[in-house]
C-alpha cells in the first residue's frame, strides 16, 4: 500500500468508514452540510454621525481629514496642498468634477502601464477618489481599474483622496450588503486604513515603508 493511500486509510478508520471506498461507499450523512447565510449587521447612522465617525477615525489613524462644502471647494483644497508638489491623478470622473485634473503640475488621462508607473515612482502625491468609505475604521475602499489605478494610492509618498458624503458607509457589514461580490467587478479591492505603517523594526513604529506615509481625505458635500 502507497503511503498516500495508507494516511487515507487511516483517516476512513477514524471517521468509520471502510479501508475501501468504491466496495464500501462513505455514507451521504456524512457529507458537510451547507455554510449558513452571511450575518450582516447594519447599524442605524445617519450621515452627520457617519461624517463625524469617519473624522474621528482617520485623526486616531494619523491621517487628515478635511471637509468641503461642495467639489469646487474640494478642488481649492487639494490645490493647496499640491502647491509646487508633483502630483498624478487617477481617472476617476469625480476629480474631473473637483477640478483636480486641471490643476498645474498634476498629470492625469495616463493610460500606459509603464509611463503611470514611471510617474508614480517620481511623484510627492498621489490622488484618486473612492468608490466607498467606512466610518467605523475611517477605511476607503478602492476598486481597481481603468479609473482607479492601484499604484496611484500606493506608491507616491503622499495620497489625498477626495469623495462625496454619499459614498460614506457605515461600516465593512454595510459594505458587503452593498457589493456582495466585488469579484464581479474588479480583479482587485484594496482596503486603505491609515498611513502605511509598521513596526517590524525592533518593534518601533515607522510610517511610509510600504506604501505612502501621509494621508488625507477631502470629503465632499
Amino acid at each position: 500500500m502507497k503511503s498516500r493511500d495508507a494516511i487515507l486509510a487511516r483517516v476512513r478508520t477514524a471517521l468509520g468508514h471502510a479501508l475501501t471506498p468504491e466496495v464500501n461507499p462513505p455514507d451521504a450523512n456524512h457529507a458537510p452540510p451547507d455554510p449558513p447565510a452571511a450575518r450582516l449587521r447594519i447599524p442605524e447612522m445617519g450621515m452627520e454621525a457617519r461624517i463625524s465617525t469617519f473624522m474621528a477615525s482617520l485623526e486616531k489613524l494619523a491621517a487628515t481629514a478635511r471637509r468641503a462644502a461642495s467639489p469646487a471647494e474640494a478642488g481649492d483644497i487639494v490645490r493647496q496642498l499640491v502647491e509646487n508638489r508633483r502630483a498624478v491623478a487617477s481617472n476617476a470622473p469625480y476629480l474631473e468634477v473637483c477640478g483636480v485634473t486641471r490643476f498645474p503640475g498634476v498629470r492625469s488621462g495616463v493610460g500606459g502601464r509603464v509611463e503611470l508607473r514611471q510617474l508614480c515612482a517620481s511623484a510627492d502625491v498621489g490622488i484618486t477618489s473612492a468608490d466607498y468609505a467606512l466610518a467605523d475604521t475611517g477605511t476607503l475602499v478602492l476598486l481597481s481599474g481603468p479609473h482607479e489605478a492601484r499604484m496611484i494610492s500606493l506608491l507616491p509618498p503622499a495620497h489625498i483622496a477626495v469623495l462625496p458624503c454619499e459614498r460614506l458607509l457605515s461600516g465593512l457589514d454595510e459594505l458587503f450588503a452593498v457589493l456582495p461580490d466585488p469579484a464581479a467587478l474588479t480583479s482587485s479591492m484594496v482596503l486603505i486604513t491609515g498611513p502605511s505603517r509598521t513596526a517590524d523594526i525592533e518593534q518601533t513604529l515607522v510610517r511610509g515603508v510600504h506604501g505612502p506615509g501621509q494621508v488625507t481625505v477631502v470629503l465632499v458635500g
